[in-house]
């Protein structure tokens, strides 16, 4: 297949909204080489560039857990007020300078207190970082909203405390709960507390499943825990055969749940051979309700404008397939239903409507 001539600047320009994206995984290379000589942690390198390079190269091992390592230094520069200040204003205007309309940021506060801030502070901090970057992309002229998701670690056992803090800053930014770090060993269920607690509080929550561990992984967190939404996801089509969907598979599809679909990861991790080959190609075609997703853009080297690229160039995407992700994303979105609908109304489509007209890939 010849792949279509892709315009990078328009693509730039499409609204984009993103539901999985981890604020530790997201840092510039050039802010952790400051923030780490500030707190005297030691990277692998101290130029940008070769960081930058240092981190994508670590993370293309295949495997999940080694992938979750490479964490261990941006972390390291997350754990004061300044660091978590800086890293989420960047964060948004990261963001916005690629065209993002809607964001939806996720990161575990238990990871971020070894340096004395308490939970609550944590939150409070990365709340105003967020703030500060979402009112320079307004005054700049390209606004950004971004609604946060607290992550409780899969393998620990603060995810009721973490469930219960994103209950108490639910008015203040934050928009829902998710559970992070290795999935396989460490099933959903093992945090039925904290889904039981956001239930009976109203609060939404997406859960990572159907990346390092297949089907019972899913199954679970949508059955047993009743997630909103799932992280990854790619393994659901295990249960598609010649295009026949099984049960979990149809289940997913009729009920319109959200599958936060993020292909440079799953090919990081080994969840995916291939962007060509991606699983979100044949689930969007069969009609799931599939979003495109970073995940993590330092760890992944990629932004929401190169996912789109590397489909439209490797899967024979369209202009009307990006806008059919961004669509689904925006009626995903955790923020009220409103919101959501002023959202595709006054940004997303007639953002689409436009390069529908001109775009050399319609």
């Amino acid at each position: 297949m010849t792949a279509p001539r892709v315009d990078t600047d328009t693509l730039r320009r499409l609204p984009k909204a993103v539901l999985h994206d981890h604020l530790d995984g997201g840092l510039r290379p050039a802010t952790v080489v400051e923030l780490a000589d500030a707190v005297g942690h030691t990277l692998p390198t101290t130029d940008p560039d070769e960081l930058a390079a240092w981190f994508y190269d670590a993370a293309n091992s295949g495997d999940l857990v080694r992938y979750i390592a490479t964490f261990e230094h941006t972390l390291a520069v997350m754990q004061t007020r300044e660091g978590l200040l800086r890293t989420a204003e960047e964060y948004v205007l990261d963001l916005a300078g690629d065209g993002v309309v809607y964001g939806e940021v996720r990161y575990a506060p238990e990871l971020m207190v070894r340096g004395g801030l308490t939970l609550n502070e944590v939150v409070e901090t990365v709340q105003e970082g967020l703030a500060a970057g979402m009112a320079k992309a307004a005054a700049a002229g390209t606004p950004v909203k971004v609604g946060t998701l607290l992550c409780g670690m899969r393998m620990f056992d603060r995810s009721r405390e973490i469930a219960g803090l994103a209950v108490a800053h639910r008015d203040a930014g934050v928009v829902g709960f998710d559970i992070a770090g290795a999935e396989d060993g460490f099933p959903p269920a093992d945090h039925l507390a904290a889904f039981e607690h956001l239930r009976h509080e109203n609060v939404p929550f997406t859960i990572h499943a159907g990346e390092a561990h297949g089907l019972p992984s899913i199954h679970q967190a949508l059955q047993v825990c009743g997630a909103q939404r799932i992280g990854h996801g790619v393994r659901i089509t295990d249960d598609i055969v010649d295009g026949k969907l099984g049960r979990l598979a149809g289940w997913v599809r009729d009920r319109r749940i959200a599958l936060e679909m993020c292909p440079t990861s799953n090919l990081q991790t080994g969840a995916a051979a291939s962007i060509a080959g991606h699983p979100i190609t044949t689930l969007k075609d069969l009609g799931f309700r599939v979003t495109l997703n970073t995940d993590n853009r330092l760890v992944s080297g990629t932004t929401m404008t190169r996912e789109m690229s590397l489909l439209v160039e490797h899967a024979g995407w369209t202009v009307e397939d990006l806008r059919t992700v961004t669509v689904n994303a925006v009626k995903s979105a955790f923020i009220p239903f409103d919101e959501r609908g002023a959202l595709l109304r006054d940004v997303v489509l007639p953002g689409y409507e436009g390069a529908l007209s001109d775009s050399p890939l319609t």
